[in-house]
């Protein structure tokens, strides 16, 4: 038994997958003080057995980061180096602007140590550590109540002997009550001194947090085993996370787009665009037949270089705040009102600010008995007194006033799936959208008919799909080792055995979590660039069973002309003639779990009639300008089968999220219970 808990800002959602294959969900608002009561309630609710395994995404790391809440955290590092973290690229992310601005570092400056010792370029020994320095320096660490260390030396990612020195003059004399400590030798085996540091400081920054909750969660849970989520849309154990636990940061998202994924490609239409729009955010993320990784993400402007899925996050969701700015123009979000105190039509009484989620209530698109499954009565009345407020102060109709509302936030969400598409050389008009998390499917015809996308995916669950992604993900680890070696010179066996080395830590990694050599795959990758490039292109390989990973005797030519094909498709060119040099080599080595078993059923020709629960007046905008009431029937999503077809307009209501089909769409059921939504 697989449970799959996704805890948001808003609500927290859980996906049970029992012994026999079949899934059930459930989903309740957000605990925000102490998220572990929420995940327990609803445990309880489900009678989850107590030996269930439970796959758990966490804001935890990300909500550090962003509120810069993290653990009191130190950084040692090679003596003249300390600055690293100002310095950084000496790059401005406004261009234009007058008075640039960069962001604080983690570790401020009196907490930032420099001890002699030094590396060459090959991993050689040139100063010894200076053991009696690095003892001093760990005394001002007790002194100051230092939680947690970084220790980044330059060339350690070629020889770390001198970083684990430095972690046995800290933990040794000190046991359990000895600080956390990172080393970027295990956190990001790379180089690039600034990149390195910063993602081994926020994995120091936020490990402590997340091992006391994960420490409390575990007490909780009882016997029941904990994995976490990790961004790259695989899972790890919860002794794992402790460690690494800025690989954490993106888990929530990375869930809703492995679960997106998954169902869009049973559906056939594995091209499409993630869209995940929950209480606080939105998450978008373009799958071209795959899902897509990066290893260069920005966390609120701090670099973290761990493997992620390839997510663009905005500030818009359903909790998403409606105000006016100093001149007068309307703003939604980013500030969220989150779970407590929520929307107004929470019912609140200190909440008083119209988000969203209010704007689609006065407009009739969520329907006050039938929220959450009818077990949240929504407060129209309370909801529209605040929203004409908005309207007396915009000096427009009650209506146009929350159209304005709904129109900004998917500007914005219209904005942010072009990023990730247009702007990347991509016609979304090939893509199918599959739209997910509770308000998705309210906006999501919408969005698609502003970018010509030809059809929405809803899935059966779209508003617990990232649990759902976490029940599907499989156990995974990703490792990585800088070896900078001319491809022309270099041979396949000896890029077999720098594999080998990687595979070997890989498989003991995966033994230890319970995983035999037939659950396990590997996917070998190398990072080039033409020599005397700055930056490098991930080049994968096919994936290897068990044995092998790496390339085959004549697998070297192979991967250069991949990497010149794939500098052709990045950047419209391509010089077969230079030079290709291998900076990295990467492994992704997969454990593979369990999956649900998803019926398939052959659609027949059925009435909709028998899942008409009601019809309402609800407001849309063909012109986008002056909403109008249109008479729109409301359709019980557990009442409809495969081959039932609605017209638009029209509500689709279920526990966990409400589908908007607007006039001129029309929606059908697949044999796998999704809503395809296409224009008529």
């Amino acid at each position: 038994m697989i449970l799959g808990v996704d805890v948001g800002g808003t609500f927290t959602d859980l996906v049970l997958l029992d012994p026999h294959g079949q899934i059930r969900v459930h989903k309740l608002p957000t605990s925000v003080h102490d998220p572990s009561v929420a995940i327990w309630q609803g445990i309880a609710d489900l009678g989850a057995d107590p030996r269930a395994v439970v796959v758990h995404g966490t804001t935890v790391a990300t909500n550090a980061l962003l509120e810069r809440r993290g653990a009191r955290t130190a950084l040692i590092t090679t003596a003249g180096f300390r600055d690293v973290l100002e310095i950084g690229r000496q790059t401005r992310s406004e261009l234009y602007a007058l008075y640039p601005t960069r962001p604080v570092p983690l570790v401020p400056a009196p907490w930032r140590f420099e001890v002699p010792e030094r590396m060459d370029r090959n991993g050689m020994v040139l100063t010894p550590l200076d053991l009696q320095e690095t003892d001093a320096i760990v005394s001002r660490l007790m002194e100051e109540q230092i939680e947690s260390v970084a220790v980044c030396f330059l060339f350690s990612f070629l020889n770390p002997t001198h970083e684990r020195q430095v972690r046995e003059r800290i933990v040794q004399p000190r046991g359990s009550s000895a600080p956390f400590v990172s080393l970027s030798c295990e956190v990001l085996p790379e180089y690039r001194e600034y990149e390195r540091t910063s993602t081994t400081v926020i994995n120091a920054y936020v490990a402590p947090l997340i091992s006391r909750y994960l420490t409390n969660l575990e007490e909780k849970l009882g016997e029941r085993r904990l994995r976490v989520m990790q961004s790259n849309g695989g899972t790890i154990s919860a002794e794992a996370a402790r460690t690494h636990a800025a690989q954490t940061v993106l888990s929530g998202p990375a869930g809703g787009v492995m679960g997106a994924f998954a169902v869009a490609r049973m559906a056939g239409l594995d091209q499409c665009i993630t869209l995940d729009m929950g209480g606080t955010s939105t998450d978008v993320s373009l799958c071209p037949g795959r899902v897509q990784e990066t290893a260069e993400g920005m966390i609120t402007g701090l670099p973290l270089r761990l493997p992620m899925i390839d997510i663009h996050t905005i500030g818009a969701g359903g909790g998403s705040i409606a105000r006016l700015d100093a001149g007068g123009a309307l703003r939604v979000g980013p500030q969220s009102a989150g779970a407590d105190p929520g929307p107004v039509c929470y019912g609140n009484a200190r909440a008083q600010e119209i988000t969203v989620t209010d704007a689609n209530l006065v407009l009739g698109r969520l329907d006050a008995d039938h929220f959450l499954g009818g077990r949240m009565k929504l407060d129209v009345e309370r909801t529209r007194a605040y929203m004409e407020e908005l309207a007396r102060r915009l000096n427009l109709p009650l209506a146009t006033a929350a159209w304005g509302v709904i129109r900004v936030v998917n500007s914005n969400m219209e904005r942010a799936i072009r990023t990730i598409s247009v702007e990347r050389g991509y016609d979304p008009r090939r893509f199918t959208l599959v739209a997910f998390g509770g308000a998705g499917p309210l906006h999501a015809c919408e969005l698609a008919a502003a970018l010509r996308i030809p059809r929405v995916l809803v899935p059966l669950h779209p508003g617990v799909l990232s649990a759902l992604g976490m029940v599907l993900a499989d156990a995974m680890k990703d490792y990585s080792q800088t070896v900078m070696l001319p491809a022309g010179q270099v041979s396949a066996e000896a890029l077999q055995g720098l594999f080998h080395a990687l595979q070997e830590r890989a498989r003991a990694d995966l033994h230890a979590e319970g995983f035999d050599d037939t659950q396990i795959m590997f996917q070998p990758a190398l990072d080039m660039r033409y020599v005397g490039q700055s930056y490098e292109l991930t080049i994968p390989l096919v994936p290897q069973a068990g044995a092998a990973a790496g390339p085959s005797a004549p697998g070297i030519q192979e991967w250069v002309r991949a990497f010149h094909e794939a500098h052709r498709q990045r950047f419209s060119h391509a010089d077969e003639t230079e030079p290709v040099e291998i900076v990295n080599l990467r492994l992704k080595a997969t454990g593979q779990s369990p999956k649900p078993r998803f019926l398939y059923e052959e659609p027949r020709d059925l009435d909709p009639r028998a899942a008409v629960i009601g019809q309402k007046a609800v407001y849309f905008a063909p012109d986008s300008l002056v909403p109008r009431p249109l008479p729109t029937t409301l359709y019980e999503r557990q009442r409809l089968a495969p081959g039932h077809r609605l017209l638009g307009p029209a509500l689709v209501v279920q526990l966990d999220a409400t589908t908007l089909i607007p006039p001129d769409w029309a929606a059908r059921v697949d044999g796998w219970r999704n809503l395809i939504i296409e224009p008529c």
